[in-house]
């Protein structure tokens, strides 16, 4: 069984914008996820970036990522995150895809450095 992934918005901006790490991020994209606090994330940077709904979906439809909801139990273990991850800076959507990472015992692929840092609690893989 191969491992799976649950992707931050930060990986996914990576993989659409071809910056270092692209390549893993590419790579993992058949065994990813993706929470739908992140997609959402995705979606409003595209929007800032001046693409319309059209557009942006013409861009992600072909990742095939599976969006999964934010439920409670995701809500809950984001929230208890919030005490050990302020200091880092971690936001709502990271917590989310640490959440999700967690509940589906995948490990949370992102691009932010901060991540590494978390300790043996969370399995997290930095795409660069």
């Amino acid at each position: 069984m191969s491992e799976r992934y649950v992707l931050d918005g930060s990986a996914v901006l990576c993989l659409i914008r071809n910056e270092p790490g692209a390549d893993t991020v590419k790579a993992a994209l058949p065994d990813s996820s993706i929470s739908t606090v992140n997609l959402s994330e995705v979606i409003a940077k595209m929007a800032d970036l001046g693409m319309d709904a059209h557009l942006i979906d013409a861009v992600l439809d072909p990742l095939q990522l599976p969006a999964i909801p934010f439920d409670v139990a995701q809500a809950r273990v984001a929230g208890l995150l919030r005490p050990a991850t302020r200091s880092l800076g971690l936001s709502q959507g990271d917590r989310a895809c640490l959440a999700l990472a967690e509940q589906s015992g995948a490990t949370a692929m992102t691009t932010d450095r901060a991540w590494g840092t978390l300790g043996a609690a969370s399995k997290v893989m930095l795409a660069r």
